[in-house]
């Protein structure tokens, strides 16, 4: 933290521009020894025109915009150059930075500054990395939430109403002449906890739910041989990525693929068609079909729709009974039925399929529309306080001593802190912010 930062924050490829970020005590001083114009006493929040420099020779024309703490992205002084976007110009003027006193930022570190200096908590930290990896408008709107302070506002009441069931208690075991220990635990304690546990079940609940779309739903394309599982993946797809035959058997190893089916993102695998072969390397496709059934969060069993159900398409329905399974009649353009989702994958018509997966994830894709946590650290946590409850709320209906019941309730409000970052531990913040970029 004594250091100053530096990276290049822009992708490192030839374009209009690029930017070199400095962040720390010293960036203005250090931008000042490579830059043209005197840095010193510049008002912040200002871009100054100048030119670049090695000794007595010029490197490049640019923007530097000045930006003084506190008002900053990592509440240090930050100093941003706009050079041209040329691979050898950027690196150059990266390395004058370093030669001037800079230490290259890790992956993250500008953000982990941020969160460190008190500028943002890690569930907005954790935003950002989210807004950058966002791939739909559906994720990025809940990052930009997230950002802007969304699951701190949900956690901040949930935190606030602990610690007032929390001191409940301990101003009954600091002062025990004043309230009956009993009627305290039943009579206001207890409802209080029921209540808090509600809240925080329902928001676990909602955010499961979200994160399940959030990540993809991992879905398997099931069938026998020559039915149309191929044809129906480049039809979701939009690509012809699977190959397609009328030879049996085609399809030999998985295929995968993602893919955006109105509000539900679908993390595609089509499988080798199930049956009996002789085939080794067929053989080999069913296994790791079968493998990846078993890790199937939604199933597409395919049917040809043209021909009579057999003993084969009987073995799969039995597979996959009882799992959250569809049913899909291809063909359709050869036999229409009465019932039933139906498609015709070679000509694209795969309407039906897409409404009644957006049907089946109605509960999912409303709890995405919510405020909710966002990632299986944030959730985690949430689990751990609301079981560190469940076993408080144990202990006040069997009356156990008040000041042992407190180490739960304890629990449950620091698990909670974590989720913010405001109880953290430091491999897990190096582990978080490993996973960003450099430059950011």
């Amino acid at each position: 933290m004594n250091d100053t930062i530096v990276a290049i924050s822009t992708s490192l490829q030839e374009g209009a521009i690029s930017i070199i970020r400095l962040s720390g005590d010293d960036a203005i001083e250090i931008a000042n020894k490579i830059f043209s114009r005197n840095l010193t006493n510049v008002p912040s929040h200002t871009i100054h025109y100048g030119m670049i420099h090695e000794d007595d020779e010029l490197v490049d024309e640019v923007l530097v915009s000045v930006f003084r703490t506190p008002k900053t992205y990592t509440r240090e002084d930050v100093v941003e150059i706009n050079c041209h976007g040329g691979v050898y110009v950027t690196r150059k003027v990266l390395s004058l930075c370093v030669a001037a006193g800079a230490k290259i930022a890790s992956p993250g570190e500008f953000t982990q500054r941020a969160f460190l200096n008190g500028r943002i908590d890690l569930t907005q930290a954790e935003g950002v990395l989210d807004l950058i990896e966002a791939n739909n408008a559906q994720n990025a709107s809940k990052a930009i939430s997230s950002v802007k302070g969304s699951v701190t506002r949900l956690i901040q009441p949930l935190c606030e109403d602990l610690l007032a069931i929390i001191a409940h208690i301990e101003v009954n075991i600091d002062y025990p002449e004043y309230e009956d220990v009993e009627q305290l635990s039943q009579e206001v304690v207890l409802p209080q906890a029921k209540l808090w546990l509600t809240r925080i079940e329902q928001i676990i609940r909602q955010a499961q739910n979200s994160y399940q779309l959030k990540k993809g739903i991992n879905t398997v394309i099931l069938g026998k041989p020559n039915v149309g599982k191929s044809s129906l993946l480049n039809a979701l797809l939009e690509e012809d990525k699977a190959i397609v035959t009328d030879i049996a058997g085609t399809t030999r190893d998985l295929v995968e693929g993602v893919v955006q089916c109105k509000n539900v993102t679908l993390n595609l695998i089509d499988t080798a068609g199930i049956r009996d072969t002789k085939d080794v390397v067929e053989k080999i496709g069913i296994e790791r079909s079968l493998k990846a059934l078993e890790q199937a969060e939604l199933i597409l069993v395919v049917l040809d729709q043209s021909r009579d159900i057999d003993d084969e398409d009987k073995k799969l329905l039995a597979l996959t009974e009882g799992k959250n399974r569809i049913i899909v009649y291809n063909k359709s353009d050869v036999q229409k039925l009465n019932e039933g989702v139906q498609i015709s994958a070679t000509s694209n018509d795969i309407h039906e399929l897409i409404d009644e997966i957006n049907h089946r994830y109605e509960t999912q894709i409303h709890d995405s529309s919510q405020t909710t946590l966002n990632n299986e650290r944030q959730i985690g946590l949430a689990i751990a306080a609301k079981n560190a409850m469940r076993q408080a709320i144990e202990e006040l209906e069997q009356n156990v001593e008040l000041d042992l019941v407190t180490i739960d309730l304890q629990e449950a409000y620091t698990s909670l802190k974590e989720i913010l970052g405001e109880v953290s531990r430091e491999d897990l913040l190096d582990a978080l912010f490993s996973n960003f970029c450099l430059g950011k």
